[in-house]
């Protein structure tokens, strides 16, 4: 795991331009909140946004949740000046959108040192077909990426794609993207749903962005957290069948054998990696959860 790596099964966008929602996401169960500066923003509102969301980080009071600020396309009116403004603030994360090659993300970098920050991890939004089939130069053109979030909204858009409960059409778009991140030890986030009123799907989409080995999903309201935080929690079930993989190998390669059978199931070296890796990941979300108790 990178040294970045946390629990990211909930990511919320909280519109910058609204003080009240900036609060409100102090006492959500959510894994990390990000502050949006970006397009949901109207131009008008742009820079209070900013001030707004400058205050919120300086002030604190999120807990144990990740604060991430998404600053505008660097290319906007606004971008350069987010950037500066936030930089040096206590975000635990900046988000860049439309990073869609290698050199994009050594500019935003670029601003960013300049901006007096060397340490803290970007995340680079993928939100379009051009991203997608330049996923692998983007995950690996920094140690400072610390997650890959996908824009599934735009990125449906761009490609002339409908939406579907089975979410086929961006399917190869997000194993593209995922192969990249694991490729390079990059936390990886599915894209948001924007019927609010159809959580069967939502649901089904989260346990979908599991099953392929998203970290988490991205949202836009509170009503959605329960469905995300539940589909990317490791259950106890699976904690203790991680728990007897690991003790059913070691116990193996003492005794001189390779592999062993547990449940029915060949367990080979990787599927013990793969149980560690589902136990720290268990602690984590079980620390997160009693700090925000």
């Amino acid at each position: 795991m990178n040294k970045f790596y946390r629990p990211r099964r909930s990511m919320l966008y909280v519109p910058g331009c609204n003080p009240r929602y900036i609060n409100k996401a102090r006492s959500l169960i959510v894994d990390s909140v990000i502050l949006d500066l970006g397009n949901p923003i109207l131009v008008e509102a742009k820079e209070a946004s900013r001030k707004y969301v400058v205050e919120a980080v300086r002030q604190g009071g999120y807990g144990s949740r990740e604060v991430v600020v998404r600053v505008n396309d660097i290319d906007s009116p606004w971008g350069k000046d987010d950037i500066y403004a936030v930089a040096n603030i206590g975000a635990d994360a900046i988000l860049f959108p439309n990073i869609e090659r290698r050199q994009d993300v050594l500019t935003v970098l670029d601003i960013l040192n300049d901006a007096g920050n060397t340490e803290t991890p970007i995340m680079v939004m993928i939100e379009s077909p051009l991203a997608v089939l330049h996923a692998e130069e983007i995950a690996s053109a920094s140690e400072r990426i610390a997650c890959m979030v996908m824009a599934t909204s735009d990125l449906l858009s761009q490609l002339h794609g409908r939406s579907t409960h089975d979410r086929l059409p961006l399917l190869t778009s997000l194993c593209m993207v995922q192969l990249a991140a694991r490729a390079y030890d990059r936390s990886v986030v599915d894209g948001i749903n924007t019927n609010l009123k159809d959580m069967q799907s939502f649901e089904y989409a989260c346990r979908f962005g599991r099953d392929l080995g998203f970290d988490g999903k991205t949202l836009v309201h509170p009503i959605q957290l329960d469905y995300c935080n539940d589909a990317y929690t490791p259950k106890r079930a699976e904690v203790e069948t991680a728990e007897e993989i690991i003790d059913a190998l070691e116990q193996a390669n003492a005794v001189g054998k390779g592999t062993v059978v547990v449940n029915g199931k060949l367990i080979e070296l990787h599927n013990v990696e793969a149980a560690k890796r589902l136990l720290v990941l268990s602690e984590m979300i079980k620390k997160l959860e009693e700090e925000s108790a």
